[in-house]
């Protein structure tokens, strides 16, 4: 018994010194400090839609970008005023009309190791533009003409002609790093898979040297290059990848060796949840701290509960029904005027959305340099549309589709609201609802007559509001799928991105505005507000214009 006691008596003192103990200081294995890890945890971020690639040089969508954003970064990127501000590079300068130069971080590291440097920068830049790559994007940097490495830390890119909003194109998805080494690896592979007898360095150095060689060679390997990338994206961003489930989940870890410092948190699972009941119950339960694309018609439920909190955000988006300009009756320039005079914007911006965005005269938002207050746009009146089938002859109707994205309720009732207007002009408008990636198919092939899309504009410039959607180098998937080709839009397009004078770029883009009034390839709605929601356990949670979430600096109880 008092063997016992004693070692009753030994118990109770141990407790009462590790109670006492102060470990604030102590370090763990990953050298950050016990105030750190008291914060880490997991944190689940529940979407609508699940990525549609994982390659930066991949498809140009939002849901996919929600996923990468945090993997990859870029040269440069925006504040929260749009501003260009330092990533990858530190400094930049425009050394004459046509040359830029960019001073690099030398202490920067991708998730594999390997280091970033200008070499790595400038092969990125070449995958993009290789057509073996056949990407989406590369629109977006296509004016590159040149890149040159001067030394580790200074890249020099020369564009074709003058583009004074290179800095600002370079923060699009596009111009995000990869590792050289998964470069380097994805090329071998899609070399020996298509059973081209190349080696690496010979690929390199025919692509180096242009011509219908290579424009072959490229076209071989275009089915599987970008495969290892889909399989395991390495980038230099605060977040590795970790797993993927199509369809349900990416799961993403903490990168220990992020040159900023490594986050508080030790995963971010980006869950798919495309029932817009089944995120906002994921967040008031707690599964999820924070969740996309949360209705308008949730926002006061959200607003009246003290565990959550409403993030809105006015954008420089466009929601817009696209019209397939080359799908007949469409392709009659009167039938799309009275399409658009038959959808009454404000009523379904109140109606739909309850009243989250202002009304869209023009692809370009109030914000955006080159928007034009004084646009004469085609208002809703049903006479007018009338008047205009009966002029093309269509005065009995016809029937038409409009495809939206099985996952965005408020597109859906859009859609609903336009096919009862259309009813009163005698044409019958077929819903024909799909999931997000089989959406993109069908819409870029021309397989609609109609469609419901926005366009996020990343760049903040007019050349990418209206390039990628009405330019007829675009046609399809690049952006344009209403099919749109007017040699007029193309002149005006090309000339407003080679222009340096800004007065002259105003005037180009007024005019292109007019134009796209007139000929009326799509309806343009509204420029959105952004509606996202979190729960109050996690702190310092950023949401950009863009509606891209950043948990870099994030905290979440444990």
């Amino acid at each position: 018994m008092k063997k016992f006691l004693y070692y009753i008596m030994l118990t109770l003192v141990i407790a009462v010194l590790a109670a006492c103990t102060d470990d604030s200081e102590v370090e763990t294995d990953t050298g950050a400090s016990d105030e750190s890890d008291s914060a880490s945890g997991d944190i689940v971020l529940s979407l609508p839609s699940d990525a549609v690639s994982l390659d930066p040089h991949g498809s140009n969508d939002s849901p996919s970008e929600k996923v990468r954003s945090h993997v990859f970064e870029g040269l440069v990127t925006q504040d929260e005023n749009l501003d260009i501000a330092p990533e990858l590079a530190t400094d930049w300068e425009q050394v004459d009309d046509t040359t830029w130069r960019f001073t690099l971080r030398d202490d920067v590291t991708f998730h594999d190791g390997s280091l970033f440097n200008a070499e790595v920068a400038k092969a990125n830049l070449d995958r993009l533009l290789d057509p073996s790559r056949s990407s989406t994007r590369a629109f977006v940097l296509e004016m590159i003409e040149e890149v040159n490495v001067i030394d580790d830390q200074t890249l020099e890119i020369v564009t074709e002609y003058p583009f004074a909003p290179l800095p600002g194109h370079l923060t699009h998805g596009a111009g995000n790093i990869i590792s050289k080494e998964l470069i380097d690896d994805d090329y071998q592979y899609a070399l020996d898979e298509a059973g081209v007898d190349m080696t690496l360095e010979d690929y390199y150095e025919l692509r180096g040297m242009g011509g219908d060689e290579h424009e072959e060679v490229a076209q071989e390997i275009s089915e599987y290059t970008g495969t290892l990338v889909e399989q395991n994206p390495i980038g230099t961003g605060y977040l590795k990848y970790e797993d993927r489930r199509p369809g349900e989940s990416t799961t993403l870890s903490r990168n220990e060796d992020y040159w900023d410092g490594p986050t508080n948190f030790e995963t971010l699972t980006l869950k798919v949840v495309p029932e817009t009941g089944s995120r906002f119950a994921e967040l008031e339960t707690g599964s999820s701290q924070a969740i996309a694309d949360v209705q308008s018609s949730d926002a006061e439920r959200i607003e009246n509960n003290d565990d959550l909190t409403l993030v809105d955000s006015q954008s420089v988006a466009l929601e817009y029904i696209g019209i397939n300009t080359q799908s007949e009756p469409l392709n009659d320039v009167r039938v799309r005027q009275a399409i658009t005079h038959a959808f009454d914007k404000k009523a379904v911006i109140d109606g739909v959305y309850n009243g989250a965005g202002i009304v869209a005269d023009s692809p370009l938002a109030p914000d955006i340099f080159g928007y034009d207050d004084s646009l004469e746009t085609l208002d809703y009146d049903m006479d007018r549309a009338r008047e205009l089938l009966e002029e093309a002859g269509y005065g009995d109707g016809f029937s038409l589709n409009i495809m939206v994205n099985d996952d965005n309720p408020e597109r859906i009732d859009t859609a609903i609201w336009l096919q009862e207007s259309l009813a009163e002009l005698n044409i019958d408008l077929e819903i024909q609802q799909i999931e997000w990636g089989a959406f993109l198919d069908a819409t870029g092939n021309g397989e609609h007559d109609l469609y419901i899309m926005s366009w996020g504009n990343s760049t903040g410039d007019p050349d990418n509001a209206l390039t990628p959607l009405f330019h007829s180098s675009r046609l399809g998937s690049p952006g344009n799928r209403a099919f749109f080709e007017n040699d007029e839009m193309d002149k005006l397009l090309d000339e407003g991105r080679r222009a340096t004078d800004e007065s002259e770029r105003e005037a180009l883009y007024s005019e292109a505005q007019e134009l796209l009034i007139e000929e009326a390839p799509a309806i343009f709605i509204m420029h959105p507000q952004y509606l996202n929601a979190y729960r109050s356990d996690i702190e310092g949670l950023e949401i950009n214009s863009y509606d891209e979430f950043n948990f870099k600096n994030a905290t979440v109880e444990d």
